[in-house]
């Protein structure tokens, strides 16, 4: 898979690694489409950016966890570009509670989410790319493949993706690829304390925090490698050894 010149479509890119995601692939030949949430997120200052690679892109608000926006994203987009090359399922929310506290309702948006969103949008892109071949990218992390307490509900959605992952890459192959990939620590939040940083690099057998930057590269590398499917790369500075 080319990435210049290719249709890539990421949820959630409006901000933080699908925003960085989207600038990498642009500034490579990529034209983006991207779904955001809100309308004070800064989609329009991405948007904005994306543009300036000199490539087409698109931005449609998108909740994600309805067939119906989510059939208009990818109708939008395929409007737009006539074809779809490239799915980064990236939109994602943290949610935290102990076990005993998580409500119906909590759970239900973890899931719907995290899980039911990417399947939404693979399903509904997958006749496009079956045409021409295509990739997909799923980020889950490592609350998948790690005990978090106080973080069952996001676990579970993360866990359900990279199932949801191996099935895809099984029953969608050889025209679709569909790999994960888990981060670790690769963006802080913007009020982080020291103390949480140290915490953050403590984690990492290499001892220091990642960066969007290189979840992208990651992204790269499973886009144009034609022979890896249905597998979770980790970039987490070996955190999942630890």
């Amino acid at each position: 898979m080319r990435i210049k010149d290719s249709v890539v479509l990421i949820t959630g890119a409006a901000v933080r690694v699908g925003r960085t995601a989207a600038l990498t692939l642009a500034k490579k030949g990529a034209h983006i489409a991207f779904s955001y949430y809100l309308d004070d997120e800064p989609w329009q200052e991405t948007l904005q950016e994306i543009q300036a690679y000199g490539v087409r892109a698109l931005a449609v608000q998108t909740e994600i966890r309805s067939s119906d926006s989510v059939q208009n994203l990818i109708q939008s987009t395929i409007n737009e570009f006539g074809r779809l090359d490239i799915l980064i399922n990236n939109a994602s929310i943290w949610l935290k509670s102990p076990f005993l506290e998580i409500t119906e309702e909590e759970w239900d948006l973890a899931l719907d989410v995290n899980l039911k969103g990417p399947f939404l949008t693979s399903q509904k892109a997958a006749p496009y790319m079956l045409e021409n071949g295509g990739v997909i990218l799923n980020i889950t992390d490592l609350s998948a493949f790690q005990t978090w307490p106080d973080y069952a509900h996001h676990a579970a959605s993360k866990a359900g993706l990279v199932s949801l992952t191996k099935t895809l890459a099984f029953e969608l192959a050889p025209k679709v690829r569909v790999n994960a990939i888990a981060p670790g620590t690769v963006l802080l939040p913007d009020n982080h304390s020291p103390e949480k940083r140290k915490w953050a690099e403590g984690k990492s057998v290499l001892k220091r925090v990642g960066s969007p930057e290189d979840v992208a590269r990651l992204m790269v590398f499973l886009i144009e490698n034609d022979f890896t499917t249905g597998a979770v790369y980790f970039v987490d500075g070996g955190r999942s050894l630890v």
